[in-house]
Formats: structure tokens, C-alpha cells, sequence
């Protein structure tokens, strides 16, 4: 069993060296250098970078435990993402490197108008607020969990609030060009610790090489192509996939943030290509990584499966007591990592979930800060003196750390289901305006009532989450991630009710 002082030792040792990359890449920084990276990013370090933003604590925990109710079927939607990370290379990148923005949401006021601006604006606050909210609430438990079977039970309050600060303190100054190396640090950290749990589990179970793949084929969770009708069905999740790329990723400031920093477009799209080849491998990996814990926990008696109370659980032995525990499947991989593999694992699994939380969550919070300043405060365009600017633009960052940790702590009163199914749930509701505002502004030339544009937005989400709740019991099915296109659709449908044909159209 890990000690309290071993965890607290590697977490500091891991933040020490994030602060000395804070403090090499944030000297002469200003706030174009916290915003922009002053446009001289290395597009393989934010090719590499960005896949553990993309992957981040919740694809770390919540993939290798979701095997068991779903299979591989998640690789589906992976290779949706496919679709939609072309989409953002060939359409969207020439389009934001043409207008030279640093707020991707900068678009909506060209084309529609500066109500249209500052709810696009709006909507991505409130969607990564969500999305890094869960993030970091799904590391702060399990570090909960891992401290109280080490014998130490602090409030959940502390493993939060000292995630955030860490986080704070290494991005205050440097900004996104800090982040794009530290991410790239936590990306191998964490690809480092899934391949050699992987390797270990492998070798234990007498399973390496060809042996490994052939014990996955024949087990009960590796089909991946589901052609039956209902939420696991390929072309439903290849849609969906597509689209939840295009908006998580070319309509999110987090992540375009990052692409937005290397030299030029090509480069840029060089980043995104290969960014996207890459993580459909490392998606497999994890899912591999889930159906061997699945294996090994069996092979060893200390795992069952239940669906006795009408969700599934994982019923656990306790090393102590030999008794079997019912647990979420978010808890299969810190379990079996702290308790029964060897301790080296353990660390390993320790190093790669604190990589996991801060290379989702440090651009996260650089992203809400800049959103705001640019969308809001319009820092780019005031004639405030820089210092100043600077001051405003940390006051901001720390209020969004503030909001994170109310944001956790309310989400504390979450139970049972996958967090990363809540996270594409959540993202159904609130990106889906988003798509919706883009798709009207980039294929149509009609022009809307910009006034009118935040009821829209508002009504097609409201509606898009009564038709979610009641699809069950008045049409007998259930909608699963394509609620984004039922939002997007509705919405491009009101913009199209509130707009007029425009000179263009008319000549």
C-alpha cells in the first residue's frame, strides 16, 4: 500500500517540475504570450500535447472501466472523430487563420453580429466550466480514495482546492505557450503509465505479444462494430463522433487555442492530422487497458459483475476483509492499480493521473481566462496600458479557479453513472448552440436578428434536453450523444426563423 507521504512526495515532485518549466517558458511574457504563445509553437509539440488535453483524467479512469457495459464500441466514435478533425483542419483552421484570431468566437461578431459574439462566447464558458469541472472532480475522488486506504481522510474540499492552485501557479504568467510544453510533459507521463500497466498485466497473465491481442479477441468485450439499432449502433456513433470533434475541438477556444499558436496554417494542420491518427491508437490502447484489468481482475477472483440493483457494478474483494464491495466502474484501474499490482504500478498509475488532471485542466483554465478577456473585457482592443492589463487578465484566472472549485463541489453529489458519458451528455446541451451558430454563419448568407440570437440558443438547448428526458416515453427510445444534433439543428433552424435574405442573396 502507498504511503500518504509517497503520494504527497510524487505529486510535489511532479509540480516542482511543472513550475520549472513555468518559469523557463514565461520569461519576457506578456499577455500575447499568455494568449497567443506568440504565435511560434512547435506543431508537433502541440500535436503531442494535445492528445493528453483530449484524453485528460476522464478517458484515463472512465475508458478502461466502461469496457465491461460497452465493449470497444467506443472506437466507433473514435473513428467519428476522424471525420470531424478533417472538417476542422480544411475548413475551419484556413477560416480562423484568415481573420488572424486569438478568440475563435471573434467569427460570431464578423458574421452575425456582437449579441451573436458574446453568446457563442457564452455558451463555450459554460460548457468547459462543466467539462473541466467533471475532469477534475472524477482525479479528486480517486486521489480521495487513495489517501483514505492510506489511512489519511482529508476533507474533499483539499485534494480540490490544492489541484487548482498547482495549477494557477504554474499558469498565471506564461499562459498557453506554458502550456503547450507542460502538456506535452503530461502526455508522455501518461501514455508512459498506461503501456507499462499494460506490459506488466500482460506478462503476469502469460499474455504478451500475439497472446495479449488473442486474449482480448476471445473475451467478452472487444467487439467493436455494433450494427443493431439503438445508442451503440455504428453510423449513430460515427455521427456522433464526428460531430462531438468538431465542436470539442474546432468550435472550443481550449483546444483551437493551442492549435491557433504554431506558425502557419500548414503547420497547423499538420498538428491536427496527426494529432487525430495518433489518438485513435492511444483510444485503443485504453480500451485494451480496461478489457486486460477486466481479465486480470477475474483470473485473479477479486472482480464480479452485478446488475442485480438495474445499473452495473463491480463488486471488488477488500484486501483486508476478503469481502466483496460494490463499486462504479470509474474505481476498476485506481483499485486494482493500488491494491493488486505491484507498487511500481501504483506510482505509475499515481504519475499518470496527476499528468491526466493538469494537461486537461491548466488549458482549461487558460482558455476561460482568455475567452473572457477577449469576449468580453475586449483587452485586445482597449487602449488599457499593459501592465494593468496583465493585473486584469490574473484577477480574471483566479476568479475561473474559484468558479472550479465551487463547480466540483457541487458535483460531489454525482453518483453511479460513467463520468465520461455525463461529460458528452453535458456537451450535447451546451455545444450544440455552438454548432448550430456556426453551421448557419459558414453555409448560409442570410442574415439574423442579432438580438434574437440568445433566445434561440437558449430554446433549442431547453427543448433539446425535454426531447432527451422524454424520448423513452413518448416515441420508446433512447437518445444517446446525437443529442448534439438535435440542438444544433434546432438552433440553425431558429436562427433561420429570426433572419432575412441578405444583399448577396438578393442581387
Amino acid at each position: 500500500m502507498l504511503s500518504p507521504l509517497v503520494i504527497l512526495s510524487i505529486v510535489v515532485g511532479y509540480f516542482t517540475l511543472l513550475c520549472l518549466i513555468s518559469r523557463w517558458t514565461s520569461q519576457q511574457a506578456d499577455n500575447q504570450t499568455f494568449f497567443t504563445g506568440n504565435r511560434d509553437s512547435k506543431w508537433y509539440l502541440v500535436a503531442f500535447g494535445m492528445i493528453g488535453t483530449s484524453l485528460s483524467g476522464v478517458t484515463f479512469i472512465s475508458v478502461p472501466g466502461w469496457v465491461a457495459t460497452s465493449q470497444f464500441s467506443y472506437m466507433q466514435m473514435v473513428l467519428g472523430y476522424l471525420l470531424g478533425y478533417a472538417v476542422i483542419a480544411f475548413i475551419l483552421l484556413p477560416l480562423y487563420y484568415r481573420m488572424g484570431l486569438t478568440s475563435i468566437y471573434t467569427y460570431l461578431e464578423t458574421r452575425m453580429g456582437p449579441r451573436a459574439y458574446q453568446t457563442g462566447a457564452g455558451f463555450f464558458l459554460l460548457s468547459r466550466t462543466i467539462g473541466a469541472s467533471f475532469r477534475l472532480y472524477l482525479v479528486a475522488i480517486v486521489f480521495q480514495f487513495i489517501l483514505e486506504k492510506a489511512g489519511w481522510t482529508p476533507p474533499f474540499a483539499l485534494p480540490v482546492a490544492l489541484s487548482i492552485a498547482a495549477i494557477y501557479l504554474y499558469t498565471y504568467r506564461g499562459g498557453i505557450r506554458t502550456v503547450v510544453f507542460t502538456d506535452t510533459l503530461q502526455t508522455f507521463f501518461m501514455l508512459a503509465s498506461v503501456g507499462l500497466t499494460v506490459a506488466w498485466i500482460a506478462r503476469d497473465m502469460s499474455s504478451q505479444g500475439a497472446g495479449m491481442i488473442e486474449a482480448i479477441q476471445q473475451s467478452s468485450y472487444s467487439q467493436i462494430f455494433f450494427w443493431e439499432s439503438g445508442p451503440k449502433n455504428f453510423f449513430l456513433q460515427c455521427l456522433s463522433g464526428a460531430f462531438i470533434a468538431i465542436v470539442m475541438t474546432g468550435l472550443d477556444q481550449d483546444m483551437m487555442q493551442k492549435n491557433l499558436t504554431c506558425r502557419n496554417l500548414k503547420e497547423a494542420q499538420w498538428n491536427m492530422m496527426s494529432f487525430s491518427s495518433v489518438l485513435v491508437i492511444v483510444n485503443l490502447g485504453f480500451l485494451a487497458l480496461g478489457a486486460l484489468l477486466y481479465l486480470y481482475g477475474h483470473q485473479q477472483g477479486i472482480l464480479e459483475e452485478s446488475t442485480s440493483s438495474g445499473t452495473f457494478q463491480l463488486l471488488v474483494q477488500d484486501k483486508g476483509t476478503g469481502e466483496m464491495i460494490a463499486r462504479g466502474t470509474d474505481y476498476l484501474f485506481p483499485i486494482l492499480a493500488i491494491d493488486y499490482l505491484p507498487a511500481w504500478v501504483g506510482l505509475l498509475f499515481i504519475l499518470g493521473l496527476v499528468a491526466a488532471a493538469y494537461s486537461s485542466a491548466d488549458s482549461a483554465l487558460t482558455a476561460l481566462t482568455t475567452s473572457f478577456c477577449i469576449d468580453f473585457l475586449r483587452l485586445d482592443s482597449t487602449q488599457t496600458k499593459a501592465a494593468e492589463a496583465s493585473r486584469i487578465r490574473q484577477r480574471v484566472q483566479l476568479g475561473f479557479c474559484l468558479v472550479l472549485f465551487a463547480t466540483i463541489c457541487v458535483f460531489q453529489q454525482l453518483q453511479n453513472a460513467a463520468i465520461i458519458a455525463q461529460i458528452f451528455k453535458a456537451a450535447g446541451f451546451t455545444y450544440g448552440p455552438l454548432l448550430g451558430l456556426y453551421g448557419f454563419g459558414m453555409f448560409t448568407r442570410r442574415n439574423v436578428r442579432d438580438g434574437g440570437v440568445l433566445w434561440v440558443c437558449l430554446a433549442a438547448a431547453s427543448t433539446s434536453f425535454l426531447l432527451n428526458q422524454m424520448a423513452p416515453t413518448w416515441f420508446g427510445i433512447t437518445i444517446g450523444f446525437e443529442i448534439l444534433l438535435y440542438n444544433g439543428g434546432l438552433t440553425f433552424l431558429g436562427l433561420w426563423l429570426i433572419s432575412r435574405k441578405s444583399d448577396l442573396e438578393t442581387a
